[in-house]
């Protein structure tokens, strides 16, 4: 339980961010929420990995660092706290007009987003849980510093979700279209399990079994190998 409400909190924070940044327009948006999803990991790493991102459970669950029934429960724990915080910002902030993906910007999306949430997931696995780096202290940095990269970069494409939560957040706020989110759901799952294929495959000296079904894999916490 203390996994999934570490996963709840630091989900809760990074929608916070995202909604009540963006709703305000902040010029430093994009460093901000890298930021608060850099102190967060650091926050969690230790008792349940520091996901935050349904994606990155999905490359972890890839990778075998994690069981099915820890994916459920982690991406339950963060859809929750997705919610509260979309509910929370919503109140602090007006929302602009809804953004919608229309044409051929819903292909341009998806390609960002698949890419990004890729680039994402294997900056995580690779930094904080690979045995070459067991101990290391930049891992939160990398991690949080992808997103704000990709937020710069790929934000007046995609809106820079990289993560299924943080649209679906977005989506309840009013900050983007329902008619939307499947893009981000899509493009952001199949990112997530691509980073877990490619550690495996670049990485086949630190692999192991699938985690299946069973309840004695560890979280990927960083004081496990993360």
């Amino acid at each position: 339980m203390r996994k999934y409400v570490m996963e709840f909190i630091g989900t809760f924070f990074l929608v916070l961010t995202v909604v009540v940044a963006v709703g305000e327009s902040a010029e430093l948006a994009a460093l901000a929420i890298g930021s608060v999803l850099m102190v967060m990991v650091y926050a969690g790493g230790h008792i349940s990995g520091g996901h935050y991102n349904p994606a990155v459970s999905l490359a972890a669950f890839v990778r075998g660092r994690l069981d099915a029934v820890d994916l459920g429960a982690y991406v339950a724990a963060q859809l929750v706290g997705a919610l509260l915080a979309s509910l929370v910002g919503g109140w602090l902030v007006d929302a602009p007009a809804a953004a919608s993906l229309e044409g051929d910007m819903v292909w341009k999306a998806l390609v960002v987003e698949l890419l990004f949430t890729f680039a994402l997931a294997f900056v995580v696995l690779n930094v904080a849980t690979s045995k070459d780096h067991p101990n290391n202290s930049f891992y939160g940095l990398a991690i949080g510093f992808t997103v704000a990269a990709g937020a710069v970069a790929m934000g007046p494409i995609s809106g820079a979700a990289f993560n299924p939560a943080v649209a679906f957040g977005a989506s309840l706020a009013g900050l983007s279209t329902w008619g939307s989110l499947w893009v981000y759901i899509v493009a952001c799952f199949i990112g997530g399990a691509l980073a877990g294929v490619a550690f495996r495959a670049l990485n086949p000296d630190d692999v192991e079994p699938f985690a299946g079904l069973g309840m004695g894999r560890p979280a990927a916490g960083r004081a496990r190998g993360r």
